[in-house]
């Protein structure tokens, strides 16, 4: 039985140190390599040890990985006017919210949160231009 020069012997647990996975988890988190060529590249035998490391090692937050959205650019108009309008409607709820918020705080403690300009105000500017 003989081995040629070009395969990979597989790794043993034992090989798998502290930098080495650091340098996997390094190249998986920049985009250079997918987990799964990682495994192949490297000979790593676990079908789920990347991941793992991932989780350990890496900077990514693997709490919730169900609230991970969808790129941007794979959306299809249907689906990004959908966004945009939740979106534009959790604005004017916002919007609501803070002007209720300045009017009881007017209300309330005297203040004029708000600035109050004069009707004439842009026709004196242009006066004195003159």
């Amino acid at each position: 039985m003989e081995h040629s020069k070009n395969s990979r012997n597989k790794r043993t647990q034992r090989d798998y140190n502290l930098g080495f996975k650091l340098a996997v988890v390094s190249q998986v988190e920049k985009g250079e390599v997918t987990y799964k060529q990682a495994q192949r590249a490297y000979g790593i035998q676990g079908r789920s040890t990347v991941l793992v490391w991932l989780r350990k090692h890496g900077t990514l937050d693997w709490s919730n990985p169900s609230q991970h959205q969808m790129p941007k650019s794979k959306e299809t108009p249907a689906q990004k006017i959908k966004r945009l309008e939740r979106e534009l409607s959790d604005e004017k709820l916002k919007n609501e919210l803070l002007n209720t918020m300045i009017d009881i705080s007017d209300r309330q403690y005297g203040t004029a949160i708000r600035k109050k300009f004069l009707p004439n105000q842009s026709d004196a500017s242009n006066n004195k231009d003159q």
